[in-house]
């Protein structure tokens, strides 16, 4: 199995169309457990923290990755839980950038 997280994001610029079902599955497996293909348009997970304090760091560190890799998911705070929502604008739909990015994301989340 490949790791994700230690590839380079490459944003999509366009003009390709999104990942076929089966390419989504195949990426899909290769992310920690919580991850669903969302109508096969996006991604999305649900991570849980102890209290308020750990989501927003997580978020702010999640916000950074995203500056640093030009991928912006769409983050959702709440006490004790933060969704994310990952998906490529450009195509309206998932190129294997998205799952690199999730890879990521997995990677920063303080597992106890």
């Amino acid at each position: 199995m490949s790791d994700l997280a230690s590839r380079d994001c490459v944003p999509c610029k366009g003009g390709v169309p999104p990942l076929a079902a089966a390419e989504c599955l195949e990426l899909l497996e290769q992310l920690d457990r919580g991850w669903e293909v969302v109508d096969g348009h996006h991604l999305a997970r649900t991570y849980a923290f102890e209290n308020f304090r750990l989501a927003l760091a997580y978020v702010n560190a999640v916000g950074e990755l995203a500056e640093e890799h030009n991928h912006h998911p769409d983050l959702h705070l709440a006490w004790g839980r933060v969704g994310i929502e990952i998906w490529t604008h450009k195509i309206d739909g998932l190129h294997e950038a998205d799952f690199v990015f999730a890879a990521k994301c997995d990677r920063l989340y303080p597992k106890s």
